[in-house]
């Protein structure tokens, strides 16, 4: 069950045997059916999540009724609202399974404590962090700059695992384009 996490933890740090274990105990096992929500927006987002098997989506829910899709985690990603669990704050995104999933959560006091327990994990969660913010500044750069049509392409090439499992409303959401304007995409190729 804690082999993919290690898998991804080793790409950056090595432990041993007593860390692997320490790390491991400080994880909980969350198993979600599809459409079954991991958080939801206005509740205090408490843990950062690994995804061991499975698809989740991140989105807000604006005032008007409208989502907007924010993120998609597949295995071996990691989903939270980093903003708000680094605050300890109520969510602004909603996380739902898309498919049946399972998830390792780790709680903020629990991340704070393998963070000073195991030094040498300060340098993975560096890593994880910069990955992140590198992987959204590109997504605002190519929403600036591309076109809606170039953006899903790209989408489809670089998710093939995540499109079997979303709808066509939620691929538009996250590419910040209408379901119709979507569909005229589509119906070009």
């Amino acid at each position: 069950m804690y082999q993919a996490i290690l898998s991804h933890i080793y790409k950056y740090v090595s432990l041993n045997e007593e860390e692997e274990a320490f790390l491991s105990s400080q994880f909980n096992v969350t198993q979600l059916k599809r459409k079954e929500y991991l958080l939801q927006q206005g509740n205090i987002c408490q843990h950062i999540h690994f995804v061991n098997e499975g698809i989740l989506r991140a989105y807000f829910l604006n005032p008007e009724g409208k989502e907007t899709t924010v993120m998609f985690a597949v295995k071996d990603w990691w989903i939270t609202d980093m903003y708000c669990f680094a605050n300890q704050l109520p969510a602004m995104v909603s996380i739902q399974a898309v498919a049946p999933s399972q998830v390792l959560c780790l709680s903020k006091e629990r991340l704070d404590t393998l963070l000073t327990e195991i030094p040498k994990l300060e340098r993975w969660f560096r890593i994880l962090m910069q990955n992140a913010y590198i992987r959204e500044q590109l997504r605002v750069i190519q929403n600036l700059s591309q076109s809606a049509e170039d953006r899903y392409y790209e989408f489809l090439e670089k998710y093939p695992q995540i499109v079997p499992h979303v709808t066509q409303k939620q691929i538009a959401s996250y590419l910040g384009i209408t379901p119709e304007f979507l569909s005229a995409i589509r119906a070009q190729k």
